[in-house]
């Protein structure tokens, strides 16, 4: 018995195909760059349009032939053949979801897409209840099959290829296509396989029959489908996208494309990351506001968007941060696009009557074959804008072999600082304040070192930042304060009547603890208050300032003396001392260093007399010969403090040099 075919139909049942491939692959592009919940919404979205439209498209075609006989369907069947599609779609979209997709992988992908799609069809033709027995001629068998995994591995080939790529739709409608090609290939093939037996007498009639409810209701509903289905993609591409993988100041892509985007490179590009830094923006919000600060970003966006395309990508990662990816990229090119956004970033912006300048500090990271890590990437261009930054900021610097060793050195510090203080591993040296006036000592400065098991003696300029940065410095300062407060108890018994001093980070201030630590190192030691004084550095003025004096009057009410130390060294507070409760400013070593210039005399000789006029006393730092002593005291200087008078030592080493002093006797 031979079928008569109207090609009308046919030709709808391909068309379902093709679209219903597009709509699944489309979808499958989302699966792949999503992640958690997302990804398995997607993954189920692609198996449902893809199996839906198999099966659709498998009803439709058996509405185009004619048999000569009554056609029913065993609606069980029906169902589970689109179940059975459904499955087959979902396990071909998982193996096929990694980055990576190894040969192995996408022929059992596209084995189970073709035999998903063979299943569904003969499942289909199991359904059909008819009075005729159906026979199969196993070569077509065979071959319907071949047709329909070959056609899915060419259609997943191009697929994988093109499926990161926006501008690759066209390739998408040829995979789309050939996907098509590979269920109505199988079905019409499969077709030709089938052998229908009529039973003798039964009834024929020569007139085409067509189930125009089932035709009409299968194509509607897989057009809903589809409808639906584009419509989500649709709304997740422009809309709900633009929502989480832009950014709303500057309509820069974000962090979270930023992410995706790295998902989607091949580890064998060369690659590069610039990652800016705003110089000095927080000052921009905290005197004109936020706002202002907003507009800023955005203009700064906009500039930064000119350097966007021809392999290069620019996402806001931050508050002011934003970052390039440049695919393909060597030195040579980083180096020249630096160049030029560093050039176009310090140009004037005009924001709300303002004139305003601003420079970028960048940090360059180029992959090498032992960084193709993205986040190691990132974390790398991140260290060399700091570096940039410390270098004096508006300026470009590439992350070196030598910045990775420091980088992994400074963890190790990182780690090993957490149980230093449990392992006992600091201890404090005293470094003499000596009055030339009165040739007397006047003090100790006591200061934390730091033995490391195995490195031996870490520097304080190392170790002290790292202590900053992750709160450590808080336990650190109270077992120095506790330390200092016991030795200088154990001097005033041996009539050593000389006070101590400890240095505050100015983190120790945001405590909320700091009063209550000090009254508790002097209560267990039993020191008299006015023999401790604290060290607060300059770089205080740029914090909140007010609640800064509040807790230093509070300190000082109990006897404590404060001291400003390093200053000039970098931050203006001069126009705050009259201000700040103070005792003594402690000269910045930069000063004794370049004594000889008369610019600097001028300077040392007027911050004296200004300390003068408030009360207060002078120190000055780094002295380490006789020639700056007597410099010194020419200009008023009379408290010094330097390894012309004795470097810090350790407490037996601070007894021999007391009584080379002359101050203890033996």
């Amino acid at each position: 018995m031979v079928g008569i075919y109207n090609y009308y139909i046919v030709a709808l049942s391909c068309l379902i195909a093709v679209l219903a491939s597009y709509s699944a692959l489309n979808i499958t592009s989302r699966i792949s760059r999503a992640s958690g919940g997302i990804r398995f919404f997607w993954t189920l979205a692609g198996a449902f349009v893809m199996g839906t439209g198999v099966w659709a498209t498998h009803f439709v075609g058996m509405q185009a032939v004619h048999l000569g006989m009554e056609v029913r369907y065993d609606w069980w069947l029906t169902v589970f053949s689109m179940f059975a599609s459904m499955m087959s779609s979902w396990i071909a979209f998982y193996i096929t979801l990694p980055k990576k997709v190894g040969w192995k992988a996408l022929i059992l992908g596209s084995g189970a897409m073709g035999g998903g799609i063979v299943l569904m069809h003969y499942i289909g033709m199991e359904a059909m209840i008819m009075p005729a027995r159906l026979e199969y001629d196993p070569l077509y068998v065979a071959l319907s099959a071949a047709i329909a995994v070959a056609a899915s591995l060419v259609a997943l080939m191009l697929f994988l290829r093109f499926r990161y790529q926006p501008k690759g739709s066209g390739m998408k409608w040829a995979a789309a296509l050939t996907m098509g090609a590979a269920v109505c290939g199988m079905h019409y093939t499969g077709m030709k396989a089938s052998r229908f037996l009529g039973h003798p007498g039964m009834k024929m009639t020569n007139e085409p029959t067509v189930d125009m409810l089932l035709l009409y209701g299968v194509t509607v509903i897989i057009l809903i489908i589809l409808f639906i289905s584009w419509t989500a993609i649709f709304l997740d591409r422009f809309v709900l996208e633009s929502m989480a993988y832009r950014d709303t100041v500057t309509g820069l892509p974000n962090r979270n494309e930023m992410n995706r985007f790295f998902n989607t490179i091949s580890d064998r590009d060369s690659l590069g990351v610039l990652f800016l830094d705003l110089d000095q923006f927080k000052a921009i919000n905290d005197t004109l506001g936020h706002p202002v600060g907003d507009l800023m970003i955005g203009h700064v966006g906009r500039r930064l968007l000119r350097f966007a395309g021809d392999g290069r990508e620019v996402f806001r990662i931050g508050g002011d941060e934003f970052l390039f990816i440049v695919s393909p990229c060597d030195e040579d090119r980083a180096r020249r696009l630096a160049e030029h956004i560093l050039q176009c970033v310090k140009q004037v912006y005009f924001i709300q009557g303002n004139e305003l300048y601003i420079t970028a500090s960048i940090g360059i990271s180029l992959r090498s074959p032992h960084m193709t890590d993205g986040s190691f990437l990132l974390k790398s261009a991140d260290t060399a804008m700091y570096r940039a930054k410390s270098a004096g900021k508006n300026r470009y610097c590439f992350y070196s072999n030598e910045m990775e060793l420091q980088e992994i050195r400074r963890m190790e510090l990182e780690k090993d600082l957490r149980k230093a203080l449990d392992n006992r591993e600091f201890y404090l040296v005293y470094q003499p304040k000596w009055s030339v006036k009165e040739n007397r000592l006047v003090g100790w400065e006591a200061l934390i070192r730091w033995s490391h098991p195995r490195l031996g003696t870490v520097s304080p300029g190392e170790f002290i930042p790292i202590a900053e940065e992750t709160g450590l410095i808080v336990p650190m300062t109270r077992w120095s304060l506790k330390q200092a407060c016991r030795q200088c108890v154990a001097w005033v018994s041996r009539g050593i009547l000389q006070p101590v001093s400890v240095n505050l980070s100015v983190g120790m201030f945001w405590t909320g603890s700091l009063h209550s630590m000090i009254s508790s190192a002097l209560d267990e030691s039993g020191l008299d208050p006015c023999l401790l004084e604290l060290e607060i550095t300059e770089s205080m003025v740029l914090h909140d300032i007010h609640e800064i004096i509040r807790q230093i009057e509070r300190l000082r009410e109990m006897g404590v003396r404060i001291s400003m130390d390093d200053f000039g060294s970098g931050y203006s507070s001069i126009g705050l001392l009259d201000r700040i409760p103070l005792d003594a400013l402690k000269l910045d070593r930069l000063f004794t260093n370049d004594l000889e210039t008369p610019t600097k005399r001028a300077i040392i000789s007027a911050i004296i007399q200004m300390a003068g006029n408030l009360h207060l006393d002078v120190i000055a730092e780094g002295v380490e010969n006789e020639e700056q002593v007597s410099f010194l005291t020419e200009l008023g200087c009379h408290v010094m403090q330097g390894y012309y008078y004795g470097k810090p030592m350790r407490v037996e080493q601070v007894d021999e040099w007391m009584l080379r002093k002359g101050i203890l006797s033996s």
